[in-house]
């Protein structure tokens, strides 16, 4: 696997990931901007209106039939929160020119124009999006976000971040609020997503058997050259020397649940950009995998939890616990828990837990290039974090990790929120 990034405009950019592993290419626009309460639900209105329709393929159906003629084409699109971004996401996968029954045909072309044309042509009508469209789209919005409290381990997890960041941007829901939608109409949704595409930052990734042609390709693209140069308004994520409460928040929820959800969210206290891969270990030793003290203590041996597990955000320098407890034993399950946490803390893990770490670790890494949409997601990290950490790089900044260092890490650790949901 073979990256490298082109700036076609300022803050607009090109990643080409060059490998002979798939029989298809996969192309993804990311738009990144900064997440406020102001803007982050017409974001996903946004989100899902340019998937119905564009100027040269004004429907759904129009769009399905155009992926169907190209070999069964598929497309997609998605909204994430990463950091204190909201990230506006956009992809087809197509099969390889080397691949195509006729040779001759371009399909990475073909399929550039066509998603090109989605994200920044986009079906208008009297000056703004169609109607229709726009409230059908506020409707299914609506629902997806009052259908957010059916899955509980989700709702949870959310709730905590939205209880450790009240006043941060990191603290909204992705996709929204409903009391905002009302105030969305066709006209001006499309006023707000001609300012988002002036601002935001452009990400054009293509993975697949791929050659230098792909740049001159998306030069020559009649959307990309009306695009105009931006300095993106964007937020890159570096949360170090965050102060560590004082007192850790508690927050109880009560919910017709016949399981109890426990979630802790950790601050981690870093002061050095490299510590990220400590803290990786950190995490993998205290709930990230099968042989963590989480799962194997609190779980396996104390039967204290259904599910007992932990998770990096590194984006915000936090780690969340997350538990399916019996109700009842809330304070038994949260004792240990914090058993768990001190005894990192005093160095009570063994050698043999950190180089089941690292191994675990190191696997997943070198299954990034297994799947397109998982190298393209690797190096949008890399992008947006400024690291430019390869592969290759990467495994050995985690083979370095050492004992000193994870109770390093241990040790500014502090839990800033428990959340629990109970009936």
């Amino acid at each position: 696997m073979e990256y490298k990034q082109t700036e076609l405009k300022k803050g607009i950019k090109l990643h080409s990931i060059q490998t002979e592993k798939f029989k298809t290419n996969l192309i993804a626009v990311f738009l990144t901007t900064k997440l406020t309460r102001e803007n982050v639900t017409k974001n996903a209105v946004i989100s899902a209106i340019l998937r119905r329709g564009s100027k040269t393929m004004p429907t759904q159906e129009e769009i399905s039939k155009v992926m169907e003629e190209m070999y069964g084409a598929s497309f997609d699109c998605g909204l994430d929160k990463t950091g204190d971004n909201q990230v506006l996401k956009f992809y087809i996968e197509t099969v390889n020119d080397n691949f195509l029954p006729q040779k001759g045909e371009n399909m990475l072309k073909n399929s550039l124009e066509k998603l090109l044309d989605i994200v920044f042509n986009p079906y208008i009508e009297n000056d703004g999006f169609k109607p229709e469209y726009v409230e059908q789209e506020k409707n299914n919005i609506k629902q997806r976000i009052e259908a957010k409290i059916d899955n509980k381990a989700r709702y949870s997890m959310d709730r905590c971040i939205e209880e450790m960041y009240p006043d941060s941007p990191f603290g909204l829901y992705k996709i929204g609020y409903t009391e905002d939608l009302k105030n969305i109409n066709g006209e001006n949704l499309y006023s707000y997503y001609q300012e988002l595409i002036n601002n935001c930052k452009i990400d054009i990734f293509v993975s697949g058997q791929i050659d230098d042609t792909i740049s001159q390709e998306l030069q020559n693209n009649e959307n990309i050259q009306k695009l105009q140069e931006r300095t993106p308004d964007f937020v890159i994520p570096k949360e170090l020397n965050k102060k560590l409460p004082k007192e850790e928040k508690v927050v109880t929820e009560s919910m017709e649940v016949t399981q109890g959800k426990l979630i802790l969210g950790l601050d981690v206290s870093l002061d050095n950009e490299d510590l990220r891969y400590d803290t990786l270990i950190y995490n993998s030793i205290l709930g990230g995998s099968a042989n963590s003290k989480m799962f194997q203590n609190v779980r396996e041996k104390a039967h204290l939890a259904y599910v007992a597990s932990s998770s990096y955000l590194r984006y915000k320098n936090n780690i969340f616990v997350n538990c399916g407890i019996e109700i009842s034993n809330y304070e038994k399950a949260l004792g240990l828990i914090k058993e768990q946490i001190e005894d990192m803390k005093k160095g009570n893990f063994t050698d043999e837990d950190i180089e089941n770490a690292k191994k675990g670790i190191i696997a997943t890494i070198n299954t990034i290039d297994d799947e397109q949409d998982t190298g393209i997601t690797y190096y949008f990290g890399q992008e947006l974090s400024q690291s430019n950490i390869s592969i290759e790089e990467y495994i050995k900044r985690i083979e370095k990790v050492n004992r000193e260092n994870i109770i390093k890490i241990a040790q500014n650790v502090a839990i800033n929120t428990i959340y629990f949901l109970k009936d």
